[in-house]
């Protein structure tokens, strides 16, 4: 089964927040963590995802046209392969993301490098 709802591709930008958060945060309290803790525009239309400690749970928070749009993820049995970095903020492609929700460990998927010629010669 396809699935349905989902964020859509081609946002501005996706940030995933590395620390694990309150879940009872609502987008009030989602957003005014993104503008006073991470200094962003929460209305700038970029999606942020967010996890609970025991990883289960996704929350993405972004701004559109005329009202936030909150996507809630909550796992039956397994857990988000979270990135551990040192950094409180992540930036994704809006593939990853899809590769995260999922259930793909988004640290292990690398795509071939580009390559660019000049010539055939």
């Amino acid at each position: 089964m396809q699935p349905t709802l989902r964020p859509a591709i081609h946002l501005p930008r996706v940030y995933l927040y590395c620390d694990p958060i309150d879940f009872r945060k609502s987008h009030r309290g989602l957003s005014t963590l993104i503008e006073a803790e991470l200094g962003h525009n929460p209305f700038s239309g970029e999606l942020y995802a967010f996890t609970n400690k025991q990883r289960n749970k996704i929350k993405c928070v972004f701004w559109e046209d005329n009202g936030f749009v909150l996507y809630y993820k909550a796992l039956a049995e397994d857990k988000f392969k979270w990135p551990k970095r040192p950094d409180e903020l992540v930036t994704l492609t809006d593939q990853q993301l899809n590769w995260l929700l999922d259930g793909y460990d988004i640290n292990l998927i690398k795509p071939h490098k580009k390559l660019q010629f000049e010539s055939v010669f």
